[in-house]
């Protein structure tokens, strides 16, 4: 995210994952990393498509979950949520539920209270209790309601 020595290329590449994405009818999963304005603007161009997916570890502002949502992509919400300063916990209640997905990114990423440890799938339990809270909601709704959209990009 730090190199713009190859832009050019990967929005080339870009462009031809999101082609397959469509022409396969599979989701996209993509990693955003200081990069929203390039990848709404590619995205923009399939936006009465086939294409859905995840923004795996989200971490943009409430006007960019939106306007992700708006094309058909789930948050993939991880550690980041249980970060003092990760930000999204102050408004992620303003996106539906149905539009998230937890993740873990392991082995970055571990959320509080294993930050700065390795990461591993047990510690979802934490990101779900952390959307509880957010959500007002109990962890086994939650739990429930994120499996079924991760089903439902999934297609199982």
């Amino acid at each position: 995210y730090w190199d713009k020595t190859f832009k050019s290329e990967q929005q080339e590449a870009f462009h031809t994952q999101i082609k397959w994405s469509v022409e396969n009818k599979l989701p996209i999963a993509i990693h955003c990393r200081e990069a929203f304005d390039e990848v709404f603007e590619v995205l923009e161009e399939y936006k009465n498509t086939s294409l859905h997916g995840i923004f795996h570890c989200f971490t943009g502002n409430v006007e960019q979950a939106k306007k992700a949502v708006d094309l058909k992509m789930k948050l993939g919400i991880g550690g980041v949520v249980t970060f003092k300063n990760g930000k999204i916990d102050q408004f992620l209640d303003q996106i539906p539920l149905s539009e998230i997905v937890l993740e873990t990114d392991a082995p970055y990423l571990a959320p509080v209270p294993y930050r700065g440890k390795r990461n591993e799938s047990s510690y979802l339990v934490n990101v779900a209790a952390k959307l509880a809270t957010v959500y007002n909601k109990d962890i086994a709704e939650i739990a429930e309601i994120t499996t079924l959209n991760s089903r439902e990009v999934f297609g199982i």
